[in-house]
């Protein structure tokens, strides 16, 4: 009987406006590999064009409560002080892992070390970022959408952010989306190499 090699673990995060979403939707769209986007879960309500199960997993405050007090989440927090919490759901990730699957986990930081926390899971870690925090403040300054305090408040997190670069096995700049998924591309390809090679 033929046996699914199990995939590989994913992470790719960066400061907020380091293009991580564009990047992530070019790499699964691109790459050779099996990959696919773990959808989070979260307590803030679905916008217009939004589906349960396809953006995130929209769920009631007491059923996320329910799930953290459980040990269903790999990772979870309260993001930006909104009064939402947004998290990772272990058993989607899991499954996905056992089915062969590549699961990217487009998380924060401060999401990444906790689930770094897990000896077991082994992720392949790389921190997106747009070469410096002069480039994050135009980047975020061009999209015009937020307030000035918002965007002092971003970059004081992104500080903290890239002081933890090292964290990470790979550093990747998006300079541009074609460029910068090419290089993550090479950088996973690399390891199923490896994989390839341990069981030979």
């Amino acid at each position: 009987m033929k046996t699914t090699t199990e995939g590989r673990l994913i992470i790719i995060s960066g400061p907020s406006g380091a293009g991580k979403s564009t990047v992530v939707k070019s790499l699964i769209q691109q790459c050779p590999l099996p990959l696919v986007l773990s959808v989070s879960a979260t307590t803030r309500p679905p916008r217009p064009n939004e589906r349960d199960g396809r953006e995130y997993y929209f769920l009631t405050t007491p059923q996320f409560d329910e799930l953290r007090k459980d040990g269903q989440f790999l990772e979870c927090e309260e993001v930006f002080g909104r009064g939402h919490w947004y998290g990772t759901l272990r058993p989607q990730v899991t499954t996905g892992l056992k089915q062969g699957q590549w699961v990217i986990l487009e998380i924060d930081v401060h999401g990444a070390m906790r689930v770094l926390e897990d000896k077991e899971l082994q992720p392949i870690t790389i921190f997106l970022h747009p070469g410096g925090i002069e480039e994050l403040e135009q980047r975020l300054r061009a999209r015009g959408t937020e307030s000035e305090e918002a965007i002092t408040r971003r970059l004081e997190v992104s500080v903290g952010e890239l002081a933890l670069m090292h964290r990470y096995r790979h550093e990747v700049i998006n300079d541009t989306v074609d460029r910068a998924t090419s290089e993550i591309c090479e950088i996973l390809k690399s390891y199923q190499e490896r994989n390839a090679c341990s069981k030979s």
